[in-house]
This record gives structure tokens, sequence and C-alpha cells, in this order.
């Protein structure tokens, strides 16, 4: 598995919303929802605004496929639970990022009950 290029972090990082398309179980994708992302590190992250029953991460965590579009980047990518010890920094990320659109929507991708539905998207080939 190849990781993301410092092009593609930058501009997937800078773009304001990413598109999420899950795949079937027979590999099809699905229409892409829009959800927001964070770059921490070397790698991009996202979570389900207001906890796991979002049917787009239901679906990611099921079948683990999909592709992401952001900032003009298009990839097939593997969902992967986050490893625990980000989550401070993507909230911090999250925060930097998107506060400007007030305490309600960032709550709804930072709160302690969101924490555990933190993706890392990685590149898939």
């Amino acid at each position: 598995m190849t990781g993301w290029t410092q092009d593609e972090l930058r501009r997937i990082g800078a773009a304001v919303e990413l598109a999420v398309s899950t795949a079937r179980m027979d590999g099809t994708l699905r229409r892409g929802i829009p959800i927001w992302q964070v770059v921490v590190g070397d790698a991009v992250y996202i979570r389900s605004a207001h906890g796991p029953e979002n049917t787009w991460f239901r679906r990611a965590v099921a079948t683990g496929t999909g592709r992401i579009s952001s900032g003009g980047v298009q990839k097939d990518v593997t969902f992967a639970p986050a490893p625990p010890d980000v989550n401070l920094d993507v909230t911090a990320a999250y925060q930097a990022k998107y506060d400007r659109y007030g305490p309600g929507p960032v709550g709804a991708v930072t709160g302690a009950d969101v924490a555990r539905t933190t993706l890392r998207v990685l590149p898939r080939g």
C-alpha cells in the first residue's frame, strides 16, 4: 500500500469538503456524501458527525473500501479505525479548520461521542 503524496495531502487538507463514496458488497460505489476531513501528519482522517449511526459510516466500516474526492484528488481508499492516540490531534485539527462554522457544526465532529468514529483514510494502489 502506498501513502499519500505531499501534494495530495496539501490539496485534501485545504479543501473544505471531501466526498466519500462507500463500496457495495459487489464492489460498485455509492453516490458520494460530502463530509469534513482533516490532515494530521501524513494521514487523512474523517469522522461521522453525530456518531456511528450515520449510514455512510456504517457502510465504510462494513466494507472497508470506497473512494474519496477532495481538492481535485480522487482515490480509491481503504477505511481503517484511527489509532486512539491521534484523537486529540484530529479534534484539534477539526477545530482549527472548521471553527468558523460555529459550535454546533464543529461540535458534531469534535464531541467525545464521535471520537470513536474516527477513520483513517488510506489510498489503495
